[in-house]
């Protein structure tokens, strides 16, 4: 299969491409070049929340570009003082041993299509420009007769360039070969459903044995196709390839050290996310490169809109949503929730889907259930991969897994006991439970649960819950700092460790963390959550900030919210990585709040100055909040962000 729908991440980067540009150089990703392109854009390069409707029309391979758009991509880039740099001189100059000069591009081109050789080779040549081109092993190897899907039709031998090309190309020393992988470009089954992920992202599940690769088997399975592609590459050209360009973009950490243990010393992605940098920005080495991905045949114009616009981002917008909704015994009913689900992302548009990855149906806030394989927890249903791989690809969002991280209920009740926070003498137990991580035997055991959600499906985020806090009536003995800022950041590091878990295979990762309005308005209520605004802007890409004026019984709501937003705004960078959450649900009367007064909030919030926006819960078979109302004060075009 060509591609498993990457189309948001592709499209979106042509304007939010705040990765691409790593201090000294932006990569450009090109993949055919046709003469017969459909209809070019105006030249005027389209905001995040309009990419969708610019397809209408087009050619259906939007990553094809236009023979006479690059040549004119290739005549901008000249007269307009950027200069194209080679694989090397990136090389030697993320190895100190050089400079490159000012606004460095990289070119490179994908898959090992015939039209790098007959259309993009000539204007390579013409222009003395280099360029790297990433060859798909399994796609070069194609005897007549067989066929590949390749996203709008099935590609034969012809429409690849032979290894007689692609020497000629390396040979003329403009063309840097690069492995694409043999044969990763494309979705393998990834859990009981069938769904199809990326090959490097996931652990293959086998249908028949009911059986997922162990860690091994899947480590074992990279470096078999990385030294076969390494090896054809090095028969086939007379040399090693120097670079990987991962298949999609995606990559998991075990799959970067395979590469590079086989001399793929430069890895570069797609994987750019949409609203907040991830942990990699401002990489000096050769590692998970970035590049800017061109599609919908983009003029000069429009490429020139996108170079000036690198750091722009969307803002966030977040629906945090109840696996336990989604789940249902039978599983045609199952498949009509989430297909209900996915309708309802889809009108709304959103930014982020923050994944319910707990089991949670007696709403008592410490699961005892998770909606993943594991070794720690039963699991209520395989779910969790499916809905969040369903949501990424066919609605485009960034999908977080939202997780307790100190809230749970273990089958072993002898060490729940043992594990569980007790209140000090004469405190009434708070609730909901949690597990004391001050304790090595609870870090030991919430980082496999972690790792096993980690290893079960790619996320982008992880948000963790409301439970993360630690009240200073709580028991946590003697091991742990006394209430104030050391037990906050004591906090902290134990969600990082976490986040650690996760990141193994999904390097992107970002986290958020819900907060406690408390102690935002009263700083002085940090010795009472172990929670505090500066310290979780500092520490996460998100912080979630709970603007529920009904949890809080605030009788003012509008002033409540005025002065919420007054206060993270204090801080440094407070509005711009703080997500304001709004509560749908009024849960002391246990009924949806009103959806007058929820817009409400949601404006005045926004009139105030809050960016990011969030509500929880959402009922999609219920239709609440009404779709109706929601989508104008929720939207992001409405209310877009301001350009830098």
């Amino acid at each position: 299969m060509r591609r498993i729908v990457f189309l948001l991440c592709a499209a979106l980067t042509m304007c939010l491409s705040g990765h691409a540009q790593t201090a000294d150089v932006t990569v450009l990703c090109y993949h055919d070049v046709r003469d017969d392109v459909g209809a070019a854009d105006a030249g005027v390069a389209k905001r995040p929340e309009e990419i969708y409707s610019q397809y209408s029309g087009l050619d259906p391979d939007q990553y094809a570009i236009s023979t006479r758009n690059l040549a004119s991509q290739f005549d901008w880039l000249h007269t307009h003082g950027y200069h194209v740099i080679s694989l090397q001189q990136l090389i030697d100059a993320r190895n100190g041993k050089a400079k490159l000069p000012e606004h460095a591009v990289m070119l490179s081109f994908d898959d090992g299509l015939q039209s790098s050789y007959s259309k993009v080779f000539p204007l390579l040549k013409a222009y003395g420009y280099h360029a790297v081109l990433a060859v798909v092993g399994s796609w070069a190897d194609l005897r007549p007769g067989d066929k590949v899907e390749y996203d709008y039709r099935n590609f034969t031998r012809d429409d690849f360039a032979s290894w007689q090309e692609i020497r000629e190309m390396d040979r003329s020393g403009l063309v840097e070969i690069a492995s694409h992988s043999w044969g990763l470009h494309q979705g393998i089954t990834a859990d009981p459903q069938g769904n199809l992920i990326p090959a490097v992202l996931t652990h293959a599940y086998n249908a028949k044995t009911h059986h997922y690769e162990t860690d091994a088997e899947y480590s074992a399975r990279i470096r078999a196709d990385l030294v076969r592609s390494v090896k054809e590459i090095q028969t086939q050209i007379g040399h090693a390839p120097r670079a990987i360009m991962w298949p999609y973009g995606a990559y998991t950490e075990p799959a970067e050290e395979i590469a590079r243990s086989l001399g793929l010393s430069a890895s570069f992605t797609l994987n750019l996310p949409v609203t907040f940098p991830n942990r990699r920005v401002g990489l000096t080495g050769l590692a998970a490169i970035p590049r800017l991905v061109v599609v919908s045949n983009p003029s000069p114009g429009s490429l020139d809109w996108s170079l000036r616009h690198l750091q722009l981002r969307s803002n966030v917008r977040a629906v945090q949503v109840d696996l336990d909704y989604v789940y249902d015994p039978d599983p045609a009913q199952q498949e009509r929730n989430l297909s209900a689900l996915l309708d309802r992302i889809k009108r709304l548009n959103p930014t982020q889907v923050w994944l319910q990855a707990f089991a949670d149906p007696d709403g008592s806030g410490a699961p005892s259930s998770v909606y993943f394989p594991n070794r720690v927890l039963p699991m209520r249903a395989d779910l969790f991969a499916r809905v969040a791989w369903q949501l990424r690809s066919r609605t485009g969002v960034e999908v977080y897994a939202w997780m307790t991280s100190l809230a749970w209920q273990l089958p072993d009740k002898s060490l729940q006991a043992k594990l569980q926070i007790k209140p000090k003498t004469g405190v009434v137990p708070e609730t909901p439970v949690r597990l004391n991580p001050f304790l090595p035997k609870t870090r030991e055991i919430v980082g496999e649960i972690y790792e096993d959600l980690g290893r079960s499906a790619p996320v982008a985020g992880i948000l963790f819950s409301d439970d993360a806090f630690l009240r200073d009536t709580d028991d946590l003995g003697s091991e742990a700092p006394a209430p104030g800022p050391n037990r906050t950041e004591a906090l902290i590091q134990f969600t990082n460790e976490l986040a650690g878990h996760v990141r193994h295979w999904s390097p992107e990762l970002a986290t958020a963390r819900n907060l406690f309005a408390e102690p935002v308005i009263h700083p002085n209520a940090e010795s009472w959550y172990a929670q505090s605004l500066p310290a979780f802007l500092s520490n996460y890409s998100l912080t979630a900030v709970m603007a529920m004026p009904k949890l809080e019984n605030a009788k003012r709501p509008k002033q409540w919210l005025s002065a919420l937003v007054k206060k993270v705004g204090t801080q440094p960078n407070g509005i711009q990585k703080t997500v304001f959450e709004v509560q749908a649900v009024d849960w002391r009367k246990k009924r949806a709040v009103e959806t007058r007064a929820f817009t409400q909030q949601l404006n005045t919030l926004q009139k105030h100055g809050a960016l990011h926006l969030a509500y929880y819960p959402d009922d999609f078979e219920k239709n609440s909040p009404a779709l109706e109302s929601l989508i104008p004060a929720f939207s992001a075009t409405v209310n877009p962000a301001p350009q830098p």
